[in-house]
C-alpha cells in the first residue's frame, strides 16, 4: 500500500478514489475522520489520505491524479460543476451555494 495523495477535502478525495477505481486501481481513503483532532495535531496531520493498495499501480494512479488536477487548473476560468450535487457555478466561487461542496 502506498499513499498517492492527501487533502483536507474528503469529497475531492472521494472523487479521486472513484477516478482510480474506474481505471481498475484498487484504493482506499484513510484518516478521513481526524478533523475532530484539529488543534491537538498540526493541521496537515489531520488531512485525509488516498492510498493505492497495489504499489505496482502507484505510477499509473499518480498520472491519473495529475491529469485530473491539470484539467481542474485549466478549467479554472470556466464554470464548474459541484461534485456533490451537480450544480453549475461561476469560476469565482470555491464553495457550492446549493450544498456547500468544495470546488
Amino acid at each position: 500500500m502506498k499513499k498517492v495523495y492527501s487533502s483536507p477535502d474528503t469529497l475531492f478525495l472521494g472523487h479521486l478514489r472513484n477516478l482510480l477505481e474506474n481505471e481498475g486501481i484498487p484504493c482506499t481513503v484513510l484518516r478521513d475522520n481526524l478533523i475532530g483532532t484539529l488543534g491537538g495535531l498540526p493541521p496537515i496531520e489531520c488531512w485525509a489520505e488516498l492510498w493505492v493498495l497495489d504499489e505496482l499501480l502507484y505510477n499509473r494512479a499518480s498520472e491519473i491524479i495529475k491529469r485530473s488536477l491539470e484539467r481542474d487548473f485549466e478549467s479554472n476560468e470556466k464554470k464548474w460543476k459541484c461534485y456533490a450535487c451537480g450544480e453549475e457555478l461561476e469560476p469565482q466561487f470555491v464553495v457550492c451555494w446549493n450544498c456547500g461542496g468544495l470546488k
